[in-house]
């Protein structure tokens, strides 16, 4: 099991926030190891979520990735990792860095609010699934997870790798 639950990274660069994100994205309402067996075919199909390249993408790249194997055909999710590439370059650009904006606000909430007022498939699981995948300061798990509805016991079990590795910032 431990190869479908993500680990927390250290983002090195924007794809990387790509990357995360469009993994919550496209883990949303299935199951984590749907997702995560095929992983590189999202990468692939995704050029390796460059950020610039990505935003770019037209009807016809959409298209090919929706085509591509090991690809969940949801063309609202492939929509949406477009949108939010052109989103990071946004941010980018307007703040020096997206690290600079993720640590422009005061606290989790703020940041939150936020993401989910700007990214496409980015609700409050998403968002926190996000900020602590990159390892930004989020509530503890045991907090957090009674404001939403359901169990999420993948979400327990990469919080528990995490704790295990001393990679979370949890506050």
């Amino acid at each position: 099991m431990a190869e479908t639950i993500p680990e927390v990274i250290e983002p090195h660069r924007l794809a990387d926030y790509l990357e995360v994100m469009t993994r919550a994205v496209f883990q949303a309402g299935v199951r984590w190891k749907q997702i995560a067996q095929p992983w590189d075919a999202y990468r692939a199909a995704f050029d390796d979520f460059d950020v610039a390249l990505v935003a770019a993408y037209g009807d016809a790249d959409v298209e090919r990735v929706l085509a591509a194997d090991g690809i969940l055909h949801s063309a609202r999710k492939v929509q949406a990792t477009v949108r939010n590439a052109r989103t990071l370059l946004e941010l980018e650009r307007e703040h020096g860095g997206f690290q600079a904006y993720l640590r422009s606000f005061t606290g989790y909430e703020a940041l939150a609010k936020d993401l989910k007022r700007r990214f496409a498939f980015m609700g409050e699981m998403n968002a926190w699934y996000f900020l602590f995948r990159i390892g930004e300061a989020v509530p503890t798990f045991e907090a957090w997870v009674t404001t939403i509805p359901g169990e999420h016991p993948r979400m327990r079990e990469m919080v528990a790798l995490a704790r295990s590795q001393g990679r979370s910032r949890e506050r």
